[in-house]
């Protein structure tokens, strides 16, 4: 499987040069445990990243693994990408965007999901406060965006303006309303602040039909390793998360493409041998092939 994971390499760096030639990008990571990893112990996390973009037609979705959770990480994988990067609130991205041509997108699922916990953290209250009304606020976006995803992308921004902007505006009074009243150590006044903390990044899908309300796409598509690291639960080398990850990458490309996994990587494999050229190769990425 190391083997295999090595020699997709060539397909994978063509879809990285997809991923990266689109203007929408959005990003997330999750754990990973390698067992022999150069300066790190067994018990220690490393990370997979995973960026999903491309265009409608030709959608792209790349694991990349790395040993750390530094800032550098998305500043190295973003490197020659200009346009949208979407991602959760992880301050490590900031970095990448202040050095390269970026806009960067919130997700307002996450915003979405603190006020809901801050409603758990509450118990059984009969008395509806600050984190239900947050929540009731950005639901209301939520069914606003609902109706836009019926629509063309024209059609999408112009809806936005019509309905989410006024619900968005009405969203910001009342949090600089009750910002103050909070604590911020509670769970409500943490919902609180990631809002406002993260404002910007959250209203920015507004100004583009393109663009998405939340990053759930990036969250949905990291799934697959999440759910299966439960089987498998580490890798034992480097070269082995780092065949996974290609692997991962070809397989969930393959499979957002609309093509049958088992199908596409027998008649993969069968065909790659063959492929003496990069023109070849080509011809064996997702979306290329139907």
């Amino acid at each position: 499987m190391i083997q295999a994971g090595t020699l997709i390499q060539p397909v994978i760096n063509l879809l990285c040069d997809r991923l990266l030639a689109y203007d929408i990008i959005q990003m997330d990571k999750t754990p990973v445990q390698v067992l022999k990893e150069p300066g790190k112990s067994a018990q220690s996390k490393s990370y997979l990243w995973l960026q999903r973009g491309g265009s409608p037609d030709q959608p792209v979705v790349i694991y990349d693994y790395d040993p750390w959770r530094s800032a550098e990480v998305p500043k190295h994988l973003l490197n020659g990408f200009a346009g949208y990067l979407q991602t959760d609130g992880y301050a490590g991205y900031n970095a990448a965007v202040a050095v390269g041509t970026l806009t960067h997108i919130g997700c307002m699922a996450h915003a979405r999901r603190k006020f809901s916990d801050a409603i758990k953290a509450q118990g059984k209250k009969k008395k509806k406060g600050h984190a239900h009304h947050g929540l009731q606020l950005i639901q209301k976006l939520y069914q606003a965006e609902k109706q836009a995803r019926l629509l063309t992308l024209d059609e999408r921004y112009a809806h936005r303006q019509q309905q989410a902007q006024p619900l968005m505006d009405k969203l910001r009074v009342w949090l600089d309303d009750v910002l103050p009243q909070v604590p911020p150590i509670s769970a409500t006044g943490k919902a609180l602040h990631y809002l406002n903390n993260e404002w910007e990044k959250l209203t920015g899908y507004l100004q583009d039909g393109h663009l998405e309300i939340d990053n759930n796409g990036a969250e949905n598509a990291i799934r697959p390793f999440v759910m299966e690291r439960k089987n498998w639960l580490f890798s034992a080398s480097a070269k082995g998360v780092k065949a996974s990850a290609n692997l991962y990458s070809l397989i969930e490309s393959a499979k957002a493409n609309g093509l049958e996994s088992y199908a596409y990587l027998r008649h993969f494999f069968t065909e790659l041998p063959k492929a003496e050229t990069v023109t070849a190769i080509a011809a064996l990425v997702p979306g290329v092939i139907h």
